[in-house]
């Protein structure tokens, strides 16, 4: 399988270094790390970031509350539509989307993939659906217009999975080769779950999704964040408990397992550099 690194997404909330902990300016950077996958399968997309909907229309799609903090910017170039076409792919050739959680920055190009089945744990629709878990910011994280529209949909209940480096994981994606993984990792949404890829040479890829939002938060047994980040994760979490719980977890694994894993969560700019062979996003 061959793997693309896409940014989806570029966000530039205020508070620069105490944000993001290395931007010299006014505004943090951050991005919205999704992945394309070269598959038997199909092309497969992990996350979706923005999408060409929610850049014609934000208001309609997005809420004023986080688009005021987070300060998406919304370029056209950047939804997983136009990647996949600068690629040199068919949109239409998109078979699957896995999905870590449907917040609204990870959950917004859904309907530019009309042919795709959607994989996402079945606690997660269940809560995005209705709409709760959270009152005010479950109010305005799940948009149910990002969706509403796709048919194809693949819901996987907790339990009954394999391990997977200590951890749950969920291997029989329907129609999706068995070295793509569900890991659930419950705490910054209730179904919240990360994606494990087997890459060639035998290693992993594992995308931890919003278990972290740093890289100083993993690859060291002592955790390093910025205050607006760490505040940030607290305002997002459903289950604090749980959340650190979980992090703690991937963090192990990451030391643990350092030649084994590669890691990267969804936002962090270092990270999607490091992967992508590319310069941070402006």
């Amino acid at each position: 399988m061959r793997i693309h690194h896409l940014n989806c997404g570029t966000c530039c909330p205020p508070g620069g270094r105490l944000f993001d902990g290395q931007s010299g300016e006014a505004a943090a950077h951050l991005v919205c790390h999704c992945l394309l996958i070269e598959s038997d399968a199909g092309l497969v997309l992990v996350d979706t970031g923005f999408g060409t909907k929610d850049v014609a229309r934000p208001h309609d799609r997005l809420s004023d509350f986080f688009l005021t903090l987070n300060r998406p910017q919304l370029r056209r170039e950047e939804t997983a539509m136009a990647q996949v076409k600068a690629l040199g792919f068919d949109p239409l050739d998109v078979r699957h989307i896995v999905v870590s959680h449907l917040d609204f920055d990870h959950a917004g190009g859904i309907e530019d993939f009309p042919n795709a089945r959607i994989h996402v744990t079945a606690r997660e629709k269940e809560v995005a659906d209705q709409r709760k878990g959270g009152a005010f910011v479950s109010r305005k994280r799940y948009r149910p217009q990002q969706w509403d529209e796709a048919e194809h949909w693949s819901l996987y209940p907790p339990g009954g999975g394999e391990r997977w480096l200590g951890f749950d994981a969920v291997r029989d994606l329907e129609g999706l080769p068995p070295e793509i993984l569900l890991v659930p990792l419950a705490g910054h949404t209730w179904g919240h779950a990360g994606v494990a890829v087997q890459e060639e040479d035998g290693r992993w890829l594992f995308y931890a999704a919003d278990a972290y939002f740093h890289h100083g938060e993993v690859g060291a047994e002592v955790r390093s964040c910025p205050p607006g980040l760490c505040g940030y994760q607290r305002l997002m979490q459903v289950d604090a408990a749980a959340r650190i719980a979980n992090q703690a977890r991937v963090r192990a694994l990451s030391v643990e397992h350092a030649g084994q894993v590669r890691m990267f969560c969804a936002h962090d700019a270092t990270e999607f550099a490091a992967l992508a062979g590319s310069k941070k996003p402006r």
